[in-house]
């Protein structure tokens, strides 16, 4: 966590308010180049694949992993939101990972009106006037600014399912993430092989 404060704070003495000027917050690029090459490769050997196994689930398999992913993130966002200040976002949060824990969040038992809003810490920091930063392309973390990948670390060192001793919640740790990624990937599996196969330059529109 202090080394995620200490990026945060680098992004902070580094860049204007919370606005990614690109010509002048990728000083890294030939990295950040050499970072997404790679990324893409895992895509076509690892996480493509995936994505198309996904997609020939059934719908409702499909909506299963969907809202498993989803409600893995609810103890980050009721703790975001607290640190936020939203004591209403924080409490749905908490209802919403309890209730719907019954099914291990593959089917939502609350009612959509009353689904928090998700929200991470880099949301929070935004709150607090932390700017961006600098875009950086992490190996498997893909690409964001030095604000965002200092608050995934944090977001992820104080999800408080990971400090749950028992079988079932060190399951739930271990399928989250590798659920999320196929998921998301598959839920936007057109736009990210546009993004992909049909730019001149995917690293840049991407950025």
């Amino acid at each position: 966590m202090a080394f995620a404060i200490l990026l945060a704070s680098l992004s902070a003495c580094a860049s204007a308010p919370d606005e990614l000027d690109v010509a002048n917050t990728d000083p890294y690029e030939d990295f950040n180049r050499n970072m997404f090459a790679f990324n893409l490769k895992v895509d076509d050997i690892v996480v493509e694949p995936a994505a198309k196994g996904y997609l020939k689930l059934p719908q409702v398999s499909q909506d299963m992993l969907t809202n498993f992913s989803e409600w893995t993130s609810l103890p980050s966002t009721s703790l975001n939101s607290a640190l936020q200040g939203d004591a209403e976002n924080s409490a749905l949060g908490v209802l919403s990972f309890l209730v719907n824990g019954l099914t291990l969040g593959m089917a939502d038992l609350t009612d959509d009106t009353d689904d928090p809003v998700q929200t991470n810490f880099d949301n929070t920091l935004r709150g607090y006037d932390v700017p961006q930063g600098q875009y950086v392309v992490l190996p498997l973390l893909g690409p964001g600014s030095t604000r965002s990948h200092s608050a995934w670390l944090v977001d992820t060192v104080t999800n408080p399912l990971r400090f749950a001793s028992t079988p079932a919640a060190s399951t739930i740790n271990t399928l989250s993430t590798p659920v999320r990624v196929v998921s998301f990937r598959g839920n936007h599996f057109d736009f990210i092989n546009n993004v992909k196969y049909g730019s001149l330059d995917p690293y840049s529109r991407t950025r």
